[in-house]
């Protein structure tokens, strides 16, 4: 993947690619996931970008937090944004990485010059029923005690039951996933649920002034693809739904995501 630099910031492990002095484009992973979500994209960003990825508290190789409040998750990237003096950036957020990259714009619009959702349920009234390989996994009273022994084959079989189509899942995301706690993902999960049904992401979003691209497969098991539709009410924001694709377009159509993500990304600089 060429030359990345690691850093430690604000409680967040950091990865950046591609050269220092190009555009700011900042990756937000989703919840129970981490940064190597964006692997199969991050080359042919990082030739025009400088690519930083994030793993959130408790997610991947960053250590838990005390707390993880949306609101308060955006302002540790906001701070740590602030440190590598990187504004404006382009910010993309996959499934919650939305909520906190909109929340990051509502808290510092001055640090945000475009804002990229992909998969990003709309409300809590979007939400499917999950599918049961997931359902297992997270709810009780199964899941505390499944979530300590999960195989590889298992957490595979889990990222793949909300994909639509066959998927690669990198080495590195399998490694990542298993060491968030099942005590921080279900937090994680009740700080989502209050942040989109305290007020839905179109409202936020209709509230500020900066260019938005949604990226929504038009097979995500997860969030009810129709969905997508929500975010038509929002003044400069642009809807695109990918045929055949799930929940992980990062990994079921890596091309197809990031030259969108690009082709928005030039228009808004």
């Amino acid at each position: 993947m060429g030359h990345a630099d690691v850093t430690n910031s604000h409680g967040m492990h950091v990865v950046h690619h591609g050269p220092r002095q190009a555009p700011p484009l900042v990756l937000i992973h989703g919840s129970g996931s981490s940064g190597g979500s964006w692997t199969p994209m991050v080359p042919a960003l990082a030739e025009r970008y400088h690519v930083i990825r994030v793993d959130l508290p408790g997610h991947g190789q960053s250590p838990p937090s005390p707390s993880y409040d949306v609101s308060g998750q955006a302002g540790r990237l906001a701070a740590l944004l602030d440190e590598f003096a990187l504004r404006p950036a382009i910010v993309a957020g996959h499934s919650s990485g939305g909520y906190i990259a909109t929340a990051l714009t509502e808290q510092r619009p001055d640090l945000v010059r475009s804002l990229a959702l992909i998969s990003s349920g709309p409300s809590p009234g979007a939400l499917l029923p999950q599918p049961v390989a997931l359902r297992l996994l997270i709810a009780p009273p199964l899941g505390p005690l499944l979530w300590p022994i999960r195989s590889d084959a298992m957490l595979r079989k889990g990222m793949s039951a909300v994909c639509n189509r066959p998927v690669d899942i990198p080495d590195d995301l399998v490694a990542e996933v298993r060491g968030i706690s099942y005590r921080t993902f279900r937090k994680v999960l009740r700080h989502n649920t209050a942040y989109i049904a305290e007020r839905s992401v179109p409202e936020r979003l209709a509230a500020l002034d900066v260019p938005v691209l949604v990226i929504f497969g038009a097979a995500d098991p997860r969030w009810d693809p129709s969905s997508a539709h929500h975010y038509d009410t929002v003044p400069n924001a642009r809807v695109e739904q990918l045929p055949d694709v799930g929940h992980l377009p990062m990994l079921e159509a890596p091309e197809t995501t990031g030259e969108l993500l690009l082709a928005f990304a030039a228009a808004s600089r």
